[in-house]
């Protein structure tokens, strides 16, 4: 769990999440300078999808991951604890994406009910990071997959304590001019500096049970996708 994770009620979580959605994708666009593009990119082509597989897109949000992940034709379940993040991706009809509301603690699917699991960006607000890990190997069939896109920590010292300068002062700058809600920035760029770093994410991972572990960082690892296998 994260320092700014223990500091907000779930409830207050949701909430938050409620009220920066109406321009939550503007919001994420301006303030990666356009890289969201790029990251779901990425976490689509690491999924390696196919036609037909059926995949849970967890911490959906307006369902914009999901959309992405639609187009390889695999069948797409996302799954967010905020009804006004789902409100809006149902208003954009995204084809091939059926929304459901969940908790990721306690996901509303059957054991082993997809061949693929992914959580962009969204890992880090869960109440018990384990926990979710263990939800979504639960959910997921033998031989089934999970990819990690999250917040991470730059390798290159010089350029990682500027990101952090930018976390802490420009985002929520920013924010306030984008953002229907900007002091949910602030919460939400603390939550990221508290973050692990990849090779303690990938230690949760492996805690939780899933196998063939690894990691890649994108963007000098300002964000790292984390991979692994659930066992046969």
């Amino acid at each position: 769990m994260t320092r700014a994770t223990l500091d907000k009620d779930p409830a207050e979580v949701a909430a938050m999440f409620d009220e920066v959605a109406a321009r939550y994708d503007l919001t994420n666009t301006v303030l990666s300078l356009g890289q969201d593009r790029g990251w779901r990119t990425a976490v689509a082509r690491a999924l390696d999808l196919r036609p037909g597989e059926r995949v849970l897109d967890l911490a959906a949000g307006t369902a914009t991951s999901s959309a992405a992940l639609a187009r390889s034709g695999a069948d797409v379940v996302g799954c967010d604890f905020s009804l006004g993040m789902l409100r809006v991706g149902r208003r954009a009809g995204h084809e091939g994406v059926e929304l459901v509301a969940g908790d990721a603690l306690r996901l509303p699917f059957r054991d082993g009910a997809f061949d693929a699991v992914t959580i962009s960006f969204g890992l880090r607000n869960t109440q018990d990071v384990d926990a979710a890990l263990r939800e979504l190997l639960r959910v997921t069939r033998p031989g089934g997959r999970l990819v990690v896109c999250e917040f991470s920590h730059p390798a290159w010292r010089p350029f990682r304590t500027v990101y952090v300068e930018y976390l802490m002062k420009a985002l929520p700058t920013v924010a306030r001019r984008v953002s229907s809600d900007p002091a949910a920035y602030v919460y939400l760029a603390e939550s990221i500096r508290a973050w692990p770093d990849q090779a303690a994410l990938a230690g949760h991972l492996q805690r939780a049970g899933w196998g063939q572990v690894g990691w890649r960082d994108l963007t000098g690892g300002i964000v790292a996708l984390h991979r692994g296998t659930r066992s046969a």
